[in-house]
């Protein structure tokens, strides 16, 4: 019989142990699924104090940053961070000392990406090498830019060592680069019309519903001030001319 009730017992123990372990494993997962609204509402509760004291920032994309207590605020390429009460701002670039990582730079490259691909090929001039493609580059040009016409020079060696090369147009001389710019993108053979372009040789002149504001849009955006600016696959921006060799060393550094 004492055995019989010591058996009894351990039923008992065992079934309150798993009882209390069930209830303690719907707690967690309870907490768990209440752990990202609780995020959202943290984030929700930022870009309301943001628009109070900056009432355009409506687009602005905010998120945690890697700092405690600090907000990353994203309109364009353009960072800055918060306090929670959006009431300071710091502008500037955070870096990761242990992996020499700047962060900030990061998420510009993000941006940039995610803008560029937004615009499309079909609204670019695009120079693809007849083999495989190993890199893809998105240059911004002027088409009367010099230092853009040397670039153009090496169009021959970066379509050999399979780059892929992405014209958009940020007209910043004028109204002749504007028509210029026109002119190629309604050209019925685009890579021909900006070959004869950046040699200088008159192109025709053509009119259509071109592209042409988008590509503006998109330079404002990317915050790009001068050409050429080379923009590599991750969207990290090379401002300014660099020879073919030295970018295609770049690109292969850096795994793209």
């Amino acid at each position: 019989m004492g055995n019989v009730s010591r058996a009894l017992q351990l039923v008992l123990e065992t079934m309150v142990f798993m009882k209390t372990r069930l209830l303690t494993l719907t707690f967690m997962l309870g907490c768990m699924a209440l752990l990202p609204l609780a995020q959202a509402g943290e984030i929700d509760d930022v870009k309301q104090a943001l628009l109070k004291n900056l009432p355009n920032a409506s687009d602005a994309e905010v998120k945690k940053s890697e700092i405690p207590g600090l907000y990353q605020v994203m309109a364009g390429t353009q960072v800055l961070y918060v306090d929670k009460n959006a009431r300071y701002a710091i502008q500037g670039d955070i870096y990761d000392l242990k992996t020499h990582q700047n962060l900030t730079e990061s998420s510009r490259n993000s941006i940039r990406k995610k803008e560029i691909d937004a615009l499309g090929e079909k609204n670019m001039v695009v120079y693809t090498p007849k083999g495989k493609v190993k890199h893809t580059v998105t240059v911004v040009t002027d088409i009367y830019c010099p230092y853009c016409r040397k670039l153009h020079s090496e169009m021959s060696k970066y379509l050999a060592d399979g780059i892929k090369v992405r014209y958009v147009f940020a007209p910043f001389k004028g109204q002749k680069s504007v028509d210029a710019s026109i002119s190629v993108l309604c050209a019925k053979n685009r890579d021909k019309a900006m070959d004869m372009a950046k040699a200088g040789e008159p192109i025709e002149k053509k009119t259509c519903d071109s592209p042409i504001k988008k590509h503006q849009q998109l330079v404002q955006e990317l915050g790009v001030r001068g050409t050429p600016a080379i923009i590599l696959e991750n969207g990290y921006l090379n401002p300014g001319y660099m020879p073919e060799a030295s970018l295609k060393k770049q690109l292969v550094a850096m795994g793209l």
